[in-house]
């Protein structure tokens, strides 16, 4: 069933003991710098004083048409570098340098969650990360995963839950972090249910729940996590504030605040393990489906396993003994995308 989390209590900057945090500036290298959490890990870095340096990829972003200059421009104060994370030699020469640092931030994550993608990214990239970072004395590793990782069905998960167990036995101080849903997961009916077409419920909308979190929220725990002590040396879960919710209560919130009278499509849980097994079959003889199968089978297990700490005693998912942190509530990301006031940029994940 994989590693069980460790809850642990909701982070208070204002009330935390001035003994467990490390009062000097630090230098952190942060890989996965342009991608949405990344770049809210970045700015909360400096807010909170520290050196960031970013390792990129020449041309970064969603579809990669984002340049060096545009990402100065988006996050002032970051120094930047770039190269290929995937390879060793690059990330020693292009990214280390051959300087100093003292924590590694790694908020990088495969694309597709496709089985190529998964190994190359979630762990053979980061075995590269961390093996270079304790070759150059590196003492801290902070690292972005995901709750899901607790019941490991996909790909994906069970590479991120290799290289969480090779970064506990490095004998490197790691802060491992497990957040729940992020909102921009959650996002993705607004734009159908503003043109009055149904929201879509995965059986009756009740079968699971989450603890979404901010990427603003986020970001100032990956960053507490580099110089908060009592964060170090742990596996980490955490949500956003308030109770947990299930996708009927986005459906029903979202209705209301469009001032639209509630209206579902139901789609059975049994249709899409017909699909996932086609797919499978076909998948055999035309290898690009094989891929197409995957994403159907992340798309079902996001439909039927809640984003919470799992409860290995009780067999079941426990959003009290689910963390929160920050201020930021789903319902403030609804209402500020439905009035125009921002807009989401759901990039590559938006599959999840």
């Amino acid at each position: 069933m994989g590693q069980i989390c460790e809850p642990v209590p909701k982070p208070n900057k204002m009330t935390a003991d001035p003994t467990l945090k490390a009062p000097t500036r630090q230098r952190v290298l942060v890989l996965g710098a342009t991608g949405t959490i990344g770049q809210a890990a970045v700015k909360s870095l400096l807010r909170e004083g520290h050196e960031v340096v970013c390792f990129i990829r020449a041309k970064a972003g969603v579809n990669g048409k984002l340049s060096l200059q545009d990402w100065q421009a988006k996050l002032p104060g970051a120094i930047f570098r770039t190269g290929d994370v995937t390879d060793s030699k690059s990330l020693t020469q292009d990214g280390f340098a051959g300087e100093h640092f003292d924590t590694v931030m790694s908020c990088l994550a495969s694309r597709t969650g496709n089985p190529k993608d998964a190994w190359a990214i979630d762990h053979a990239a980061h075995m590269s990360a961390l093996q270079v970072a304790q070759a150059s004395g590196v003492q801290h590793f902070v690292l972005l995963s995901a709750i899901c990782v607790q019941k490991p069905l996909l790909t994906f998960q069970h590479a991120k839950l290799a290289f969480e167990d090779a970064l506990v036995k490095s004998g490197m101080r790691y802060a491992i972090v497990r957040p729940t849903a992020f909102f921009k997961s959650l996002c993705g009916q607004i734009e159908r249910v503003r043109k009055g077409k149904p929201f879509l419920l995965f059986g009756d909308g009740q079968l699971t729940a989450c603890k979404p979190i901010s990427d603003h929220d986020l970001g100032d725990y990956l960053a507490q996590c580099v110089s908060d002590l009592s964060l170090h040396n742990r596996i980490l879960p955490i949500g956003g504030p308030g109770p947990a919710i299930t996708p009927l209560q986005q459906g029903e919130y979202l209705f209301s605040l469009l001032g639209q009278t509630p209206k579902y499509s139901h789609v059975p849980v049994k249709m899409m393990d017909v699909i996932i097994g086609a797919l499978s079959l076909l998948g055999h003889l035309i290898p690009p489906l094989a891929n197409k199968a995957e994403l159907a089978r992340i798309g079902r297990y996001y439909a039927t396993e809640s984003m919470l700490v799992w409860n290995e005693a009780q067999g079941r998912y426990d959003a009290d003994a689910t963390p929160s942190t920050g201020q930021e509530t789903l319902w403030d990301c609804y209402q500020a995308l439905v009035s125009g006031k921002t807009s989401l940029e759901r990039g590559d994940h938006a599959v999840f």
